[in-house]
């Protein structure tokens, strides 16, 4: 494999021209018609101020076919969920049947007006309640919005809802004593962004060898009735179930507090646990992760937020609640034709809006048509998938890799770089020279408490064989880190332009295109 890869660079090392640099002048790619009304002067018809006074100068001037072919090679180059597997851990990118593109795409969903009556979106309003009911089964929590617009808003919408029933419980005075969130160290980054913004101080829970939460820490923590609430992942960002999860939600009450659940890694759980039987008292879930739509390009997304029934009263409104006219005895036929939904906006404790009108509904319609396809055996068994295939890879890559945790991983599996560190290949390398496999590179110095963490999921969109590639993927370039390794150090070698410099990227970013000539001159 490794012969075959680095000569596959000779036809394909130039880069592609930015289309201002294509640009010739005079080419065109339109031909107006004569016009056929009377002409008027433009500032009869456009005030001064709005008027472009540079001519449209730097647009570039190339003909259609120039259009076409530049944007098509383009697109031939982007790699994509429909092109391979996206082991991103922590992240689930899964394939998205295109059904669910289909039902996403249907007239009515897709063209209906969000100002649009209650009266002419029920069809839209039923599909929310649905999905909700759906959510509330899968989780075990009643209570749900599907307002937050992803993962961190509804995780953001979850503290905000601890922090509003804390302060309707304790009042005002004793509340503002009760303002530490506690979150162990393998949790996601916007777990502490989220307690930070919704007002509460935040404590770090550490994890023990085994790469659970500390359970000790956590008590000791929760001494002295400062404690909010807890923010945990579960299964973990280490890929691994926390098994007292029961006894940790009863320390976390105890002390007063509420515990609040990551939902982000539930493609481990669907089906199978319910966090609300856990102890959980309210939880986000990623819609674009876990049913169905992969979340590249920021968005849109969708984050609902469940909860008990004691949290309830505190969910962003307006809420889509069902009404029936019929007797509880009449055919569910009829009970179904007779069902009205309607928003509701009568809960004075209520958090208040935290998206503009419903969310992102076609994430919704996705979902929805997600969980209607597969049914319960289908859930369960996309979850077990997922799982399988993680400790299949775990089990296939345990003779190159160093596995930091010796118990079997969940739906995402972790390992680093120490064995390829004595020959000066790093983390890094390896997600490059993995790009030169036709891979996406995992997830990469993440956990940040696993040292050169290396974090793989392949979710159940992968079959045998694909898995197989993959660890022949990984197990060539752990050869190669040892046998030659400045082939992995100086990695990718098949993409057009080579290994970039990620932190001067980041640093200096070059966001807007400048003429050679307008260029030259400001560096002058």
């Amino acid at each position: 494999m490794k012969s075959n890869i680095t000569k596959v660079t000779s036809h394909i090392s130039h880069n592609e021209a930015l289309i201002f640099e294509r640009s010739q002048t005079g080419r065109i790619g339109y031909r107006l018609p004569p016009l056929d009304v009377d002409e008027f002067p433009i500032d009869d018809l456009i005030p001064k101020e709005f008027q472009c006074d540079n001519d449209l100068e730097g647009l570039p001037e190339v003909s259609e076919v120039d259009v076409i072919r530049h944007f098509t090679r383009m697109s031939t180059w982007n790699y994509s969920i429909d092109l391979g597997m996206y082991p991103l851990g922590s992240c689930t990118m899964k394939y998205n049947s295109r059904l669910n593109e289909k039902v996403a795409r249907i007239p009515g969903f897709a063209n209906l007006h969000p100002l649009a009556s209650e009266n002419d979106a029920q069809g839209a309003l039923q599909v929310i309640y649905e999905l909700q009911e759906h959510l509330a089964e899968i989780t075990g929590l009643p209570g749900i919005s599907l307002q937050p617009a992803a993962g961190a808003h509804g995780e953001m919408t979850g503290v905000m809802i601890i922090r509003a029933f804390i302060d309707a419980r304790d009042g005002q005075a004793a509340s503002a004593q009760r303002r530490t969130m506690l979150i162990p160290d393998s949790a996601h980054g916007t777990n502490p962004a989220s307690a930070h913004l919704s007002g509460f101080s935040v404590k770090t829970i550490r994890s023990t060898p085994e790469g659970l939460t500390d359970l000790a820490h956590l008590r000791e923590l929760c001494v002295g009735g400062h404690v909010a609430g807890l923010m945990l992942t579960n299964p973990n960002t280490l890929g691994l179930f926390e098994k007292n999860i029961q006894e940790i939600c009863r320390i976390v009450h105890d002390a007063g507090g509420l515990v609040y659940m990551d939902g982000a890694n539930m493609n481990a759980l669907v089906g199978v646990a319910r966090p609300g039987d856990m102890g959980v008292d309210v939880i986000h879930l990623n819609l674009h992760k876990t049913f169905s739509t992969p979340h590249g390009g920021g968005g849109p997304g969708c984050g609902p937020c469940c909860c008990t029934k004691e949290l309830e009263p505190f969910l962003p409104v307006p809420r889509i609640v069902r009404s029936r006219s019929v007797s509880e005895g009449a055919p569910s036929e009829a009970a179904a034709k007779s069902d009205t939904y309607k928003l509701d906006f009568n809960y004075p404790q209520s958090i208040g809006r935290v998206k503009a009108f419903f969310g992102n509904y076609g994430m919704m319609l996705r979902a929805l048509a997600y969980i209607q396809t597969h049914g319960n055996d289908g859930l369960r068994e996309a979850t077990e998938a997922a799982v399988l295939n993680a400790r299949y890879i775990a089990q296939g890559l345990a003779g190159d890799y160093e596995k930091p945790f010796d118990a079997d991983p969940m739906h995402e599996v972790v390992f680093t770089d120490k064995r390829q560190t004595r020959k000066g290949v790093h983390t890094l390398d390896i997600a490059k020279r993995l790009i030169d496999y036709g891979f996406h590179p995992m997830t990469i110095y993440f956990p940040l408490i696993v040292s050169g963490a290396m974090l793989i999921e392949p979710t159940e969109s992968v079959g045998h064989q694909e898995l197989d590639q993959f660890i022949e993927a990984m197990s060539s370039i752990a050869r190669e880190a040892i046998e030659d390794p400045e082939l992995v150090l100086n990695a990718p070698h098949s993409t057009r332009i080579g290994r970039l410099d990620e932190a001067a990227a980041a640093r200096k970013p070059v966001l807007r295109w400048k003429p050679k000539q307008a260029a030259t001159t400001a560096q002058t």
